[in-house]
């Protein structure tokens, strides 16, 4: 479809495969499954989730929110929830979004789901998107730790919409009405200039990291797992290398995944589980940048 070659695909971005939803599957269709998967490893009733946010940029329309549709296919009564759109961020900045809630105190079971469907906007004929993204979900419970333990211990995150040119799908909003001139112009799929985001993300993942990890007086030598947002290995594997993390402690499934947005931290964390690398009361460092720009990093402890 473009000129590449599998070589080329895996040297520029570590991937190798990706998974594509079939025809009529919805970005609400994997985060139930998502959510379904999560129960068969950690026995939760639903009826107890106070709220469900969803990070997604590729909601199954614009309204009503995936969330609402979630909750009705999870059969949830007497909840709430909302998406957050954060680009590759997403699921990170879900996450920090629940975690407050759950430190209010007014809530005790918060669902936070990571879930798009990147083959809805992705034109085959652009090199420069088509061999990076896939489709995918994950999801995590989050509920109060237990006395004397720590669950999410600081995050940072930052936006700076001059990144905005780099990384948008044009059509389909208020500035840019769906008509046949913008699909004829192809403004409903994802445009990127690689470049400028590639550069942009090895810098801020590393500052992003470096900030929340000087905050809590750490360095690398003290993060037992580090998960960031599976974009493109080499963005990755620059980071650790910055933060003087071990190989071995560095969670890369970009090879199997792609980028799947806001899937990619949550299907990262469940690769960590099944190769062993996350136990109960690491320290877990999480990272992401994203459209927008947006950018973030999160420590915390596991406590499952």
């Amino acid at each position: 479809m473009v000129d590449t070659t599998d070589q080329w695909i895996m040297e520029r971005t570590g991937i190798r495969e990706r998974h594509i939803a079939a025809k009529g599957v919805a970005v609400s269709d994997l985060a139930v499954e998502a959510v379904k998967k999560l129960q068969e490893s950690h026995s939760f009733d639903r009826q107890d989730v106070d709220l469900i946010v969803v990070g997604t940029v590729t909601p199954d329309m614009m309204y009503p929110s995936t969330a609402c549709l979630v909750q009705h296919k999870l059969g949830i009564a007497n909840t709430w929830g909302f998406d957050v759109s954060a680009g590759c961020s997403g699921f990170l900045y879900s996450l920090n979004t629940g975690a407050s809630f759950i430190e209010s105190g007014k809530y005790k079971k918060v669902l936070v789901i990571g879930s798009d469907v990147n083959s809805s906007m992705v034109n085959y004929e652009d090199r420069a998107v088509c061999i990076i993204f896939g489709d995918g979900a994950g999801a995590v419970l989050l509920e109060p730790a237990e006395e004397g333990e720590q669950g999410i211990i600081d995050y940072v995150a930052q936006v700076e919409g001059v990144g905005g040119q780099y990384l948008y799908m044009p059509g389909g909003g208020s500035l840019n009405p769906a008509s046949h001139e913008t699909v004829d112009k192809k403004m409903h799929y994802i445009h990127q200039d690689g470049k400028q985001v590639f550069k942009y993300a090895v810098k801020k993942m590393a500052e992003m990291t470096e900030l929340v990890l000087e905050r809590n007086k750490l360095t690398g030598a003290d993060i037992d797992c580090f998960i960031a947002h599976q974009a493109n290995k080499r963005i990755i594997t620059a980071t650790a290398d910055r933060l003087n993390m071990p190989e071995d402690k560095v969670i890369i499934n970009i090879d199997r995944f792609g980028n799947t947005t806001a899937g990619t931290i949550p299907l990262a964390m469940q690769t960590a589980l099944e190769m062993g690398k996350l136990k109960r009361g690491d320290m877990v460092l999480l990272a992401a940048v994203g459209a927008g720009f947006t950018s973030g990093a999160t420590l915390l402890k596991w406590a499952y």
